[in-house]
């Protein structure tokens, strides 16, 4: 008898899983609740804005826009080498993964602006 509940709660339980898997995957939601994936979405809603030294390094090391946002999209952010407090604008430094480790971001985050403040190469 006991058995027999398991398997009913089990195939209830993948079903539900599947639907919600695909009823979320339309949805486009995305689930940030950690530190690095709140600080680096609330970077990414903000409007882009590039220093000129930003632009002069980039345009150096071949660096475009693709590969900010893709360092802004899963990027580590390093809360000791940033001013997450400074007030009005809070300072982040975010470190790429992957093919990107060698990029790092040094972003300047204001009220309705993302600054790119530097591009540094490890």
């Amino acid at each position: 008898m006991l058995v027999k509940r398991i398997f009913y709660y089990l195939i209830g339980l993948s079903l539900g899983a599947i639907g919600v898997y695909f009823f979320w995957q339309k949805k486009n939601a995305s689930f940030d609740y950690g530190m690095d994936a709140r600080t680096l979405k609330t970077i990414r809603i903000r409007d882009r804005v590039y220093s000129d030294e930003a632009k002069i390094k980039m345009t150096q090391h071949n660096i475009d826009t693709l590969k900010i946002a893709a360092i802004l999209q899963n990027g580590d952010v390093d809360f000791g080498k940033g001013k997450p407090r400074q007030k009005p604008c809070a300072e982040y430094y975010v470190t790429g993964k992957k093919e990107l480790k060698t990029v790092s971001l040094l972003i300047e985050r204001c009220d309705s602006t993302a600054t790119i403040k530097k591009v540094i190469l490890n």
